[in-house]
């Protein structure tokens, strides 16, 4: 599901985080918020489109935004940092996530694909966090014809 944020949500969610209201951070948050999967840094530059921000301006936003915990990395795959928004009280993105080895996109994939740990085992006091990436060919890549191959 995406969310759909307006600016002075946006604002006020900073606000209540202490968090200065710049025009760069507004608009990282909402794009974030509104994204169905994780976005790399150079996912949010593209979605931004054309502005007079800095891609450094909006890299140090993704920072400051992953400290405060509005938002927060899901994914490091092949290295790339991918940031999805925490949704309302600071809620955690944890879910399994899939890498294309293809097209490169990082999905989000169901909950029902998380091993679960039984709250009467010994373990379910010590595990926190969890990160589960599953790697492979994404069904939009293995419906499409490998365009790269040459034709005989």
């Amino acid at each position: 599901m995406i969310d759909r944020m307006t600016k002075e949500e946006a604002r006020q969610l900073l606000r209540d985080n202490n968090l200065r209201t710049t025009a760069p951070r507004v608009a990282v948050l909402i794009t974030l918020a509104e994204a169905k999967n994780p976005l790399s840094h150079t996912d949010v530059l593209g979605r931004l489109g054309e502005t007079d921000w800095d891609p450094a301006t909006i890299y140090r936003n993704l920072v400051k935004l992953s400290e405060s915990g509005l938002i927060s990395v899901v994914s490091r795959a092949n290295g790339i940092s991918r940031y999805a928004w925490s949704r309302e009280n600071h809620e955690t993105h944890q879910h399994p996530h899939f890498l294309c080895d293809d097209c490169g996109e990082v999905l989000c994939l169901p909950m029902d694909l998380i091993p679960a740990t039984s709250e009467n085992s010994r373990w379910a006091s010590s595990v926190k966090a969890a990160t589960i990436q599953l790697r492979g060919e994404c069904p939009d890549c293995i419906d499409e014809p490998d365009a790269a191959l040459p034709t005989p």
